[in-house]
């Protein structure tokens, strides 16, 4: 990456990313996995690189991301986003030659699930890497949202899928996730889409917004 802070390193014309917010169990996974179908978009999600690079062997960064996780603290922006970064990097590569809609010759598309979680990884991200076109904000009470991860909590061995952590997770979103909602909105790129509707009515609802912003997706 580029020592300069002047531009990105990818132009937002080839390099189209969406951030997919909301709190812990607002549904987030479950409508990437349709979006990544139906859109041709790599999901890329914050919390399992993080959880991936904490188990891989010698991360230099595993025992750090592993305390922040079951604590439900942020992991410092330099690690999320430096995972990130090499994900799409590693994408665009091996799609060079991909005639997939909206892919090859250095075309990419991205849901960014659960990121950015803080003002300042918005604003680094958007500097350092690109800005996004559309944010998905996935809105849910607070009750819905711990049925649904006490829920997931029975099978999914995720150390931070109990009460305490989940807990934690929800004060964490509210005190420092929401500003970032709030920001963007400002700027009239949030689609905000009610969470605790069935999942299909939520899924039209984010086709909606899709098709709103993206009709016109080109990979010329």
């Amino acid at each position: 990456m580029s020592s300069q802070n002047s531009a990105p390193e990818y132009d937002a014309k080839k390099v189209v990313v969406v951030f997919v917010l909301g709190g812990p169990g607002s549904g987030k996974g479950t409508q990437c996995a349709r979006l990544v179908r139906d859109y041709g978009f790599l999901h890329l999600s914050a919390g399992d690189l993080l959880r991936a690079e904490q188990t891989r062997p010698g991360s230099q960064y595993g025992a750090m991301i592993a305390e922040y996780i079951k604590d439900g603290k942020i992991v410092p922006m330099e690690v999320t986003i430096g995972l990130l970064r090499n994900a799409i990097q590693e994408a665009l590569e091996s799609n060079a030659t991909s005639d997939k809609e909206g892919w090859g010759n250095g075309h990419g598309r991205f849901l960014i699930d659960g990121f950015p979680r803080k003002l300042d990884q918005l604003f680094k991200f958007e500097e350092t890497v690109v800005p996004a076109q559309l944010t998905l904000f996935l809105y849910c009470t607070e009750e819905v949202m711990l049925k649904r991860l006490l829920l997931r909590g029975e099978t999914s061995g995720r150390a931070d899928d109990n009460i305490e952590s989940i807990k934690k997770r929800f004060r964490t979103f509210v005190e420092t996730s929401m500003p970032v909602v709030d920001c963007l909105r400002k700027r009239d790129v949030v689609a905000e889409v009610d969470g605790t509707k069935p999942v299909d009515d939520v899924y039209d609802h984010i086709c909606q917004a899709m098709n709103a912003k993206f009709h016109q997706i080109s990979t010329s």
